[in-house]
């Protein structure tokens, strides 16, 4: 049985519950480690790496369809009924499409950061970074950091890009994620397809207070997939809320997870 995105496996006890994490756009598995080590004394967590991401396969074009695949088959081989699932930004918009479509699978759905709409164009500077990194050229992560430092201002966005540069056994340099095939499924991936889907289970956006990839001007749109939708807003964070107040990211998603669909 094939099983074609990399994840990695945290088993709790036999029968304790699951729960599915899923990163980001330009992340990996590891980005979500912190709410992992939090919760893997109670459950069985799978962290995913995302097409195109991490040590997943590169594909020909990233949807959302095929991550939504490449979920429902890891569940398929563990012989997973129903799993908790976390996602955070593009990972969220993963999960999200997940409980559209595997409405029973789920047992509870954590939305990090992001809304099922059709968002516009901004990471013209990253893309630009990383395309500024010269591969070939670079001797050492510092040199890197400085050129993707032209394009990229802020300190915290660099060094999470940074996570995924490493060296092949023959020193060459190279991304972990796909930089081409993302900017060229960039559109897909900005995309939400419009459904009369609903997911009506126990349902949670989490937003970042200075972020502004959830706004007022979404509630109808998350009211019409998620009608049993509840938010929660972490003051003092931005995109990364996750990262940049873990304590209470973890606290809000253990309230959610206690919670029964009524």
């Amino acid at each position: 049985y094939k099983v074609s995105l990399h994840f990695k496996l945290s088993e709790a006890q036999k029968d304790s519950p699951w729960l599915v994490l899923v990163h980001g756009l330009f992340g990996s598995a590891d980005n979500l480690a912190g709410v992992k080590r939090h919760f893997e004394s109670t459950y069985n967590i799978i962290s995913i790496d995302l097409p195109d991401h991490g040590q997943s396969p590169w594909t020909n074009g990233f949807t959302l369809e095929a991550a939504v695949t490449g979920v429902v088959e890891i569940l398929d081989n563990y012989q997973i009924d129903k799993a908790a699932f976390l996602g955070h930004s593009l990972g969220g918009k993963v999960v999200m499409q997940f409980a559209l479509l595997n409405p029973d699978r789920v047992s509870h759905l954590i939305v990090a950061d992001i809304a099922p709409v059709k968002y516009s164009h901004s990471h013209q500077a990253v893309f630009d970074g990383l395309k500024n990194v010269p591969l070939d050229a670079i001797s050492d992560r510092k040199e890197a950091q400085i050129a993707l430092s032209e394009y990229v201002k802020e300190p915290g966005v660099q060094q999470f890009l940074l996570k995924s540069l490493y060296q092949t056994d023959s020193n060459e340099w190279k991304w972990r994620f796909n930089v081409d095939g993302l900017i060229a499924s960039y559109s897909q991936i900005l995309d939400w397809p419009q459904s009369n889907l609903t997911f009506t289970g126990v349902t949670l956006f989490i937003k970042g207070a200075e972020s502004d990839y959830i706004n007022n001007s979404y509630r109808k749109e998350i009211a019409k997939y998620f009608p049993s939708a509840k938010a929660h807003i972490i003051e003092g964070t931005g995109h990364w809320l996750h990262a940049e107040k873990p304590s209470v990211f973890n606290a809000i998603v253990a309230r959610t997870l206690e919670k029964t669909a009524s």
